[in-house]
């Protein structure tokens, strides 16, 4: 389900797709999967009574092929597709309270973090998929940083392909802006926000003032994340988002 960015745990046989009336769609690839189990034959259950003895059940496997409910179509509505709320305690209150308070659609599944800017969605794998679930905070944030982009709310320039420098200025944009959230929201992940920084510095070597203008941007996006919180659950609201992180 995480490595293939499906919405939950609801699977079955193409035969019961169409037993329920929908089908499943044409090119979609099925999963293994084994079912195991033991029977007692009649012959040994006989045997059994007739000795006193105990019966001996036979082992079994029977491989199946499955379909995610969201490789199928015209499935009855009560078959859902819903991924299930990660385990109560893996994602701290104000964070989840932003996430919410943004308004942006956020997905929380597959097995990579991202920001759709043409549909305007999050996506990040679940926190339990991460060794150390504190470290999906700063991910999350990170890709709230980048949605801060869109032009309905920061507007900056997002038009970036992969080792430009306008996507490692994003880049940088997004995980400052992770790091003063992070810092003002008291979460410490184990993962070094400044490692991450200095890879996209790199590509911008030539720019020495590239990291004063991303960290101007990252404080705008993080403030405006950060006022969305409701005071009831922030945690520890601050007034200079920078200075935390550079105090941090």
């Amino acid at each position: 389900m995480i490595e293939r960015g499906f919405a939950g745990q609801s699977w079955l046989t193409f035969r019961q797709a169409l037993s329920l009336g929908g089908h499943v769609r044409k090119g979609e690839r099925g999963t293994t999967v084994v079912y195991a189990d033991q029977f007692v034959p009649s012959d040994e259950k006989r045997r059994a009574a007739e000795t006193g003895e105990e019966v001996q059940a036979i082992p079994f496997l029977k491989r199946f092929t499955v379909f995610n409910t969201d490789q199928c179509e015209a499935l009855p509505e009560g078959i859902v597709t819903a991924a299930p709320p990660p385990p109560p305690g893996l994602i701290e209150p104000a964070v989840d309270a932003l996430i919410k308070a943004t308004g942006i659609t956020f997905h929380i599944g597959g097995d990579r973090a991202f920001y759709a800017p043409a549909e305007d969605f999050v996506q990040v794998p679940p926190p339990q998929a991460y060794f150390e679930p504190i470290n999906w905070h700063r991910t999350a944030l990170h890709e709230l940083g980048h949605a801060t982009g869109h032009p309905s709310r920061l507007n900056r320039d997002q038009s970036g392909s992969y080792g430009t420098k306008k996507y490692a200025f994003e880049e940088l944009v997004a995980e400052l802006s992770a790091a003063f959230s992070c810092a003002s929201l008291g979460i410490v992940p184990t993962v070094r926000h400044a490692d991450y920084v200095g890879a996209w510095l790199d590509v911008l070597r030539e720019d020495s003032r590239a990291i004063v203008r991303a960290a101007s941007q990252a404080s705008k996006a993080a403030d405006y994340l950060l006022g969305l919180i409701p005071e009831s659950v922030a945690s520890a609201p601050s007034d200079s988002v920078v200075g935390d992180c550079e105090a941090a």
